[in-house]
């Protein structure tokens, strides 16, 4: 049998890359890239030369079988994503899955995820959280909005720069423009920075400053 491994890589500043991370993907047999463009770059910076292919939304269900195959037959093959861990919010889920069940051995590094240090920089609790990852565009977003209302937990969210004036319009309708909200941008990066506020305050921030980048939102739970 051979091993998946689940690496992540920076969210931003390449200096958080591990030198764990670094030694499994020189010494895997291959690597398993959401985008190999993105990842070229990142595999250039740190000299790792192994060979690798794309692995992402759109093919990930076609290509798990033949993956688990390779697996089997003693192959190391290392996953990673345009940026953080893997399976959160990114492919990963299905290929690990099916190696759980076909008792082929998963280590997934610690490493970069954007919700933890958005989550300590807002300064809610953080004791008990919930992670949405992103709210449904369309259909069942209202009913999710709902639900999510009642939380008492931190509630964590990802969202798009062109999506987040709407979905802090919908934290007012829904939680109530009171409601405690912070919005980290750009974790790691030159332009990095964290907006906390009600929901109506922070709305208005960014109303007049359109954001730009990566964003996390933390949004304080039911009181």
């Amino acid at each position: 049998m051979g091993k998946l491994y689940i690496v992540p890589t920076p969210i931003g500043n390449l200096e958080d890359m591990t030198f764990r991370a670094v030694s499994v993907l020189k010494s895997a047999d291959s690597i398993l890239a959401e985008d190999t463009r993105t990842s070229g770059k990142l595999l250039k910076h740190f000299e790792i030369k192994t060979p690798m292919q794309s692995h992402h939304m759109h093919n990930e269900h076609k290509t798990v079988e033949r993956l688990v195959e390779r697996l089997k037959s003693g192959e190391t093959i290392a996953l990673i994503s345009d940026a953080g861990t893997p399976a959160i919010s990114d492919p990963g889920f299905l290929l690990t899955r099916a190696c759980v069940e076909n008792n082929i051995e998963v280590d997934c590094l610690p490493g970069a995820t954007a919700f933890v240090p958005a989550l300590v920089n807002s300064g809610l609790p953080n004791d008990k959280f919930v992670f949405e990852g992103f709210l449904p565009v369309k259909k069942g977003r209202q009913t999710r909005l709902k639900l999510l209302a009642e939380e008492t937990r931190t509630v964590i969210f990802y969202e798009s720069p062109h999506k987040l004036i709407k979905t802090l319009g919908h934290f007012c309708e829904y939680f109530g423009e009171d409601r405690q909200v912070s919005v980290s941008r750009e974790l790691t990066k030159m332009f990095e920075e964290t907006v906390r506020g009600t929901a109506k305050e922070v709305l208005a921030h960014y109303t007049n400053k359109p954001p730009k980048g990566e964003i996390v939102v933390v949004v304080g739970g039911k009181k």
